[in-house]
């Protein structure tokens, strides 16, 4: 199985498809399989060469529980060690809710890497939502569940709860830090931008004024869809991904 490893932690990370390098990125409690269950990487990869990677505290990945291990700089650096690996100087990126995050992380700490930005559900204003998270431990499945709701604003499935709970509770914990404001990067982002968000997702007008502040930009709301329903929709998204990222500027 193919692992980056960074100062340590094994990040793993999968190949699949042709054409211009494009990172996937998931979200919180999530892994690169999301890509294939929904669709994503069936769609995408007749078009690109998709590099898709298990997040720290995720999937196949090394799982630290330091909340230091979880730093901006480290999940960037995770990254670039697989474009390293792989001998890529440049990528499109795409990334969903912390992935999408992670995005802004990317343009801040390896700009020159990122040709390109897809950013779903996610904005770079700070966020102390994860305070739900601070007493709540690798154990208590129940209250991660609660606090997990509390942070999107809308209740987890019954079937998409399973899969959150067959993780490594007490990693995500210490993944799940407050996140402090990447706004200053907004004016550096001169790459083509798209961002888009479930107008149902409590994140919509931050991603929307996220949008109003960057040169290349855009943006694309779906009527209705919530912050998890707008992932699940990879019918809508994946033909808007393709379009933006093949048209010529």
């Amino acid at each position: 199985m193919p692992f980056a490893i960074n100062r340590g932690i094994q990040i793993y990370y999968e190949v699949e498809g042709d054409g211009p390098p494009l990172v996937l990125h998931h979200g919180f409690t999530s892994s690169l399989e999301i890509w294939k269950l929904l669709g994503y990487t069936d769609q995408l990869k007749k078009y690109f060469k998709l590099i898709m990677l298990d997040s720290r505290g995720h999937g196949k990945s090394g799982k630290p529980l330091n909340v230091d291990a979880y730093s901006m700089s480290n999940r960037v650096r995770d990254i670039v060690t697989i474009l390293d690996d792989l001998k890529i100087k440049k990528t499109h990126y795409f990334g969903y809710s912390m992935g999408g995050w992670i995005g802004f992380g990317m343009a801040r700490h390896a700009i020159e890497r990122v040709k390109s930005f897809v950013i779903g559900a996610a904005h770079p204003y700070p966020d102390h939502s994860w305070e739900h998270f601070r007493n709540i431990t690798g154990e208590d499945q129940e209250g991660f569940i609660v606090a997990l709701e509390a942070v999107l604003e809308e209740q987890i499935s019954s079937e998409v709860r399973p899969l959150i709970l067959d993780n490594n509770l007490e990693a995500l914990v210490a993944a799940a830090q407050n996140r402090p404001s990447l706004e200053s990067v907004l004016p550096q982002i001169k790459n083509p931008c798209m961002l888009f968000v479930g107008e149902g997702d409590s994140r919509c007008n931050a991603v929307r004024d996220c949008a109003t502040q960057l040169d290349d930009v855009k943006f694309v709301s779906f009527p209705q869809l919530t912050h998890v329903d707008c992932f699940l929709r990879s019918d809508l998204v994946s033909p808007l991904v393709i379009n933006f990222l093949l048209t010529p500027p």
